[in-house]
This record gives C-alpha cells, structure tokens and sequence, in this order.
C-alpha cells in the first residue's frame, strides 16, 4: 500500500508503481557503482533499472500512451498523451552517498504537463501536480510561495549557471547560492518556499517536465531563455535538446534575477 494519500487526479496504479522503484532506489543507495555516459554524465544499474520498471509499467497501465524517457527512447512520442520520464534525477548525489535525489514524471497532452510527479526518495516525499487543480505534497495541498515570506532569500543556481556570477562581477547576486545536485528539485524548491528563484543552464526535457507544472499550479513565474519546451512536434529528437530556464516565486523576483538569466544566454 502506498505511504502517500492520493491527491485528486492521481491515475491507479501510478502510486503503487513508483513505490516499488522508490524503494528499490533506497536499497541501492550507497552500493552503486557509476560509469560515465556518452555527454558525461553519470549513470548506474539503478538508473537502468528504474527506467525499464516505469516504462513497462506505464505501457502496462496506458496502452495507448508513448513514453520519453531519459534512459530510453528520447523523440517525442506521437500518441495525443504521452509521458515524460527521468527515473533518478541526480544521480551524481546518488553515487556519491549523497541523499538527495528523486523520480520524475509528467504526462503532457496538447503538448504541455498535466500531470505531474516528484518523488523524492531519501526524504520520502511524494509531490503531485494536476493542471488546473493544484499541487500537493504527500497528499497535503500545497499554496502558492507568493503568499509566503521568505526570509533567508536563497536562490538555486546549477553548477552550469555559477559563471554568470563571473560576467555581473560588479553586481551583488540578490540571493544566498544553494547548489543542490538536482534538476527538477533545484526548480521546485521555489514552488515549495524554499528559495526565491532557480536558474538552471541545461535542463532536458526529463529534468524540467514535472517541475514545471508543479511552479504553474503554484503561480510561480517562469521564463524559458532560448526555446520554449511547449508543445514541440512529434518525432522529434530531444536527446541533445537544452531548456534554459529562470523559475522565480513571483514576477517581481523574476524581474531582480533577469540580469543574471539574460547573462546566462548572452
């Protein structure tokens, strides 16, 4: 039996899924060894595996449905709905011992999210977004960071964005730097008050799919820096495909961090 109450809009079977490959990713963690990728980035059997399990099973659970997937086929799927799958993101923290990491899902018609799902692992977490509904945390409704004070002002920035400190170097960055190993967490930590706003250089579209419903239903601002991820045509290729993205937890902190964002792109 799932740990987590289903929020409205959560599908069968989703919930039972991903607590088997949550908590298979528990038992694995710190006795994984990682090889290097073609782009250079980690990989282990548990990504693999964890990949394999969530296809299959939502080919099991939707039939008609296509699947991208970080670890697997990486076009765009041709079916009216489709997922978007990254079965471990941050899988740097996770070879390293460092507990932190999670699963991400999304399910896109008409070419954006409707639903989506973070789980978070190590913390046991599970954060579920539903288009036009709203967005919960372990089955708790979860309310826009716009209505919140935050006063330590931190900002997420991704080892791949640090260097825009280096291009305002007479400009005082507006917010404490975390760096924390996770794409998808690093861009949701503003929908869940935990920073002001995340910069993210290279996200794929597996790292942002999820997150990016989650800020929506939160009323969080978000500014793609090149290409938009919406809608992009079916058959295409996203496995070398970048989303630079600035999320801020409202338009006004959107409009103090553009300089840096505008830096990141120039």
């Amino acid at each position: 039996m799932t740990p987590y109450p289903s929020p409205p809009g959560l599908p069968p079977g989703i919930g039972e899924l991903l607590d088997r490959v949550a908590e298979r990713q528990r038992l694995d963690f710190g006795h994984m060894a990682s090889d290097l990728k073609a782009d250079g980035s980690l990989i282990t059997s548990c990504d693999r595996w964890s990949d394999a399990v969530l296809v299959e099973g939502l080919a099991d659970l939707f039939p008609q449905e296509g699947v991208l997937s970080e670890e697997g086929d990486k076009r765009v799927p041709a079916s009216p709905a489709y997922w978007v799958v990254d079965p471990l993101d941050g899988t740097t923290n996770f070879a390293a011992g460092i507990p932190y990491w999670a699963i991400s899902m999304a399910r896109f018609q008409d070419g954006i999210p409707v639903l989506a799902i973070l789980d978070v692992p190590p913390l046991r977490q599970r954060i579920v977004a539903v288009r036009g509904k709203g967005a919960w945390r372990n089955g708790k409704p979860l309310f826009s960071p716009a209505l919140q004070t935050n006063p330590a002002g931190c900002a997420s920035l991704c080892s791949r964005s640090i260097g825009v400190l280096q291009k305002l170097p007479n400009r005082r960055f507006p917010g404490k730097i975390r760096l924390l190993g996770v794409a998808s967490l690093n861009m949701v930590s503003v929908a869940m008050g935990q920073t002001v706003a995340a910069l993210e250089a290279t996200p794929k579209i597996w790292d942002l799919a999820a997150a990016w419903l989650v800020l929506e239903e939160l009323q969080c601002s978000l500014r793609w820096l090149s290409k938009s991820p919406v809608a992009i045509a079916p058959g295409t290729d996203l496995s070398q495909a970048d989303f630079p993205v600035l999320a801020a937890s409202c338009e006004e902190t959107l409009a103090t961090f553009m300089p840096w964002a505008d830096a990141l792109v120039s």
